[in-house]
């Protein structure tokens, strides 16, 4: 994101224009014979030129007089106190100590380390992983809280089962036909929280992202979406742990005109790209 910027004169422009330009007075002096601007001009008369340096004598002083009268108030020095940090800045702290497999752990405690943890939780739940049997079981596993992992695990097969891999193009393992790359990437693009305390927290992630299955002959294209997950963390085995999620549509941008990528070009890019860990 950058701003052009255009200096000097030109069609609405405040630069410097032409002297002599339509509508502007230059006063001259009396020209040397050797005055590049013009002919030498004949020398005025010595009344004249007295006239002329008495005139110019009285309009320097009423000048003075009149930059005076404003020049005794002092100037406003400019402050050098910094403004304060807006709360969409980024903190810069490393978010976690560690991983176990491909999910971050040990976030701090305190309600930097929340928010760290929803907004990669939040990659995590809505991930191409999370629709395989197998990988779903270890997410939920090592994402929830465990009085809550039962529960999770019944619902998340009921929400993934054989008609939504169905309509996704997918088998009963969460995997795509032969030729086919099925992509389910997350970006957090910004965290709020809207509780917390030392034990809970809730915390709003808002996300972009790109799903669908690439490939020729694919019914189910890849296209962007722009959504916002609600995840109640609880600090348990001495990290944060979801306890529950909901999510949302939206806010969404105005779509660009930009032509999109073919098939072979998504399939790559999941595939060469790796992610991210996320912190607040």
């Amino acid at each position: 994101m950058s701003n052009d910027d255009q200096y000097g004169g030109g069609a609405g422009g405040s630069g410097y224009g032409e002297i002599g330009g339509t509508g502007q007075t230059r006063t001259r002096l009396p020209d040397s014979p050797s005055d590049q601007y013009g002919p030498p001009r004949r020398t005025p008369r010595a009344s004249r030129g007295l006239v002329t340096v008495v005139g110019v004598v009285v309009l320097l002083i009423a000048a003075i007089a009149f930059a005076n009268q404003s020049g005794d108030a002092p100037s406003t020095p400019p402050t050098t106190t910094p403004p304060p940090p807006a709360s969409t800045a980024a903190t810069g702290t490393r978010p976690v100590d560690g991983k176990n497999a491909a999910i971050p752990k040990g976030f701090a405690h305190d309600e930097q380390g929340a928010q760290s943890a929803a907004a990669n939780y939040a990659v995590t739940l809505v991930s191409a992983d999370i629709l395989k049997p197998q990988m779903r079981r270890q997410i939920v596993r090592q994402v929830f809280v465990a009085d809550k992992v039962s529960e999770l695990e019944t619902r998340l097969d009921q929400a993934y089962g054989k008609a939504f891999l169905d309509q996704a193009g997918l088998d009963a393992n969460g995997n795509a036909a032969q030729g086919l790359t099925y992509i389910s990437r997350t970006v957090p693009v910004g965290s709020k929280t809207a509780k917390y305390s030392d034990s809970t927290a809730t915390v709003d992630v808002w996300c972009t992202g790109a799903f669908g299955t690439a490939g020729v002959g694919s019914t189910n294209p890849v296209s962007n979406d722009w959504f916002t997950m609600t995840l109640t963390l609880r600090w348990a085995e001495n990290d944060w742990k979801v306890e529950s999620f909901a999510q949302k549509d939206g806010p969404a941008p105005v779509h660009t005109d930009r032509t999109a990528s073919t098939a072979e070009e998504i399939a790559k890019a999941a595939t060469e790209f790796g992610g991210f860990t996320y912190a607040r």
